[in-house]
């Protein structure tokens, strides 16, 4: 039985971290939502400093620089910080 992912990228419009980044969640070839910062104020309050960002459920897999294998190498790991541990 499959069950659903709650995955949702975190994004700003034009900006090209944002861009490159996306490439992460295409990489774990599961779906996920995209939501745009600017486009309400609890996402702006949230994240207009953290974009991008990968959201899993209620919490942050992954937040600001980013590339495609950084979601994929955090297995057991708890959400990161930049990459940080």
């Amino acid at each position: 039985m499959l069950f659903p992912v709650n995955l949702v990228f975190v994004t700003r419009e034009g900006r090209g971290l944002c861009q490159g980044a996306e490439g992460a969640p295409r990489a774990l070839g599961v779906p996920y939502g995209r939501r745009d910062v600017d486009q309400g104020p609890e996402l702006f309050r949230l994240y207009t400093l953290r974009v991008p960002a990968l959201l899993l459920g209620e919490g942050v897999l992954w937040e600001r620089a980013f590339g495609e294998k950084d979601p994929l190498a955090l297995g057991g790991r708890q959400a990161s910080r930049g990459g940080e541990a």
